[in-house]
């Protein structure tokens, strides 16, 4: 059997993709824990998996896309119709797309008049883009820990998109959707130097570049150009070269909430190992929240952090499942009622279950080693809480504290 984020890498398909298959009744799993929630895959289900994956990366839209699986194996001509059908379509946009480009280039060449031209354009540094050289592997590490965070949203556009951002040799990749956070950084190679560039990419190309890495690996030894202009962002990968109009809009300054949740040096970290903490949360009692921002209603668990690195999930008395620094110990239930935890020696915060949930999903599908250790930072009822890989600080989510 292959979890989800196993089943992610063999794919092609992203952790979120699958889920939302699952719940189109596309390709549900195999086996779903009815404890944790958690799901599992078959093997056999894998070329199936990755069909799907090819359909995706062509755009084939949901409907046509679940009659093809239908299809698979028992009518080739009907299946061969719909592609061919799907062809033409592509093909029909792609000669619109043409004529656009020719109208525009035209526009392009015609001058403008003085007094709309920007001083940067005057001195030559109009398009100026910066280019830079990054490991596949890494790169599609790197998608795989922030993607879950970006969220479509029409009243905030920037939401709906994935910021890449370089700062010297380092490219970073950030994604929120106001109530979580997600970053990633890797070590990058420019080809073409300039000055800390910052876009914001939209999440169709950001899972379009996913698809073009799926399969990379540390032993691939592949490469991905990444070039970040004025209004674009492109990449070349594999032979093949992807690009996409940045999203209109200024990257919001993001590390005054990375200070927060990560720079208070009376934080409290604890380390967990990420299956177990998962199981626990699925089973331990949670709050049932209405947030204020939209009305939607969530389920909140409660973590708790003693002087002694001891770790609570759930509510005290009734219900409390407790881990320590220790990765190793198991995890208990039924405390001591004589023996209450609350106090101002305590850490405690409480968060969205299911998006603590997506973020270690997404720490899991970007995990080379599977070493499945995780730290938690917790920082008080008001301050975000952070989760990371043990073994990579580089790559963590944060997700911002629902008060109790």
């Amino acid at each position: 059997m292959l979890s989800i984020g196993e089943m992610a890498r063999a794919s092609g398909l992203t952790v979120s993709a699958l889920r939302f298959y699952d719940g189109a009744g596309v390709l549900a799993p195999a086996l779903v824990d009815p404890a944790t929630g958690y799901r599992w895959y078959a093997t056999d289900q894998l070329p199936e998996a990755r069909l799907l994956a090819g359909l995706r990366r062509i755009g084939m839209p949901l409907a046509e896309l679940s009659r093809l699986l239908d299809l698979r194996g028992s009518d080739l001509a009907a299946a061969s119709s719909l592609l061919d059908a799907h062809l033409s379509r592509l093909e029909d946009g792609l000669a619109d797309a043409r004529r656009e480009i020719s109208r525009l280039r035209a526009l392009f060449l015609a001058p403008a008049p003085e007094d709309s031209v920007y001083p940067a354009e005057r001195s030559g540094r109009a398009g100026f883009r910066v280019r830079l050289t990054v490991p596949d592997a890494d790169l599609a590490a790197a998608v795989d820990a922030v993607r879950f965070a970006a969220r479509l949203n029409p009243a905030l556009p920037v939401l709906g998109g994935v910021w890449f951002e370089t700062d010297g040799h380092v490219l970073r990749l950030i994604a929120t959707d106001r109530y979580r956070m997600a970053v990633a950084e890797l070590d990058a190679a420019p080809t073409r130097d300039g000055p800390t560039r910052a876009v914001i990419a939209p999440v169709g190309f950001v899972d379009e570049a996913r698809a073009l890495l799926a399969g990379s690996g540390p032993t691939t030894g592949g490469l991905t150009t990444v070039s970040l202009g004025t209004g674009s962002i492109s990449l070349r990968a594999r032979g093949r070269r992807i690009s996409a109009t940045t999203l209109d809009d200024d990257v919001p300054d993001y590390r005054r909430l990375l200070r927060e949740a990560t720079g208070d040096p009376e934080h409290r970290r604890v380390t967990v190992d990420a299956s177990r903490l998962r199981q626990h949360l699925a089973t331990a009692p949670a709050r049932t929240v209405v947030r204020p921002a939209d009305g939607a209603r969530c389920a909140v668990s409660v973590l708790s952090v003693d002087p002694t690195g001891e770790l609570t999930i759930g509510d005290h008395p009734t219900g409390e499942l407790t881990t320590g620094a220790d990765p190793t110990r198991e995890l208990t239930t039924g405390a001591d009622p004589t023996e209450p935890r609350s106090g101002s020696d305590v850490v405690r915060v409480g968060v969205n279950r299911e998006f603590l949930l997506d973020a270690l999903d997404a720490l899991d599908a970007s995990d080379p080693t599977g070493s499945g250790q995780l730290l938690l930072d917790l920082n008080g009822p008001i301050r975000p809480l952070a989760v990371r890989r043990a073994d990579d600080s580089r790559a963590f989510s944060i997700l911002m504290p629902i008060r109790l």
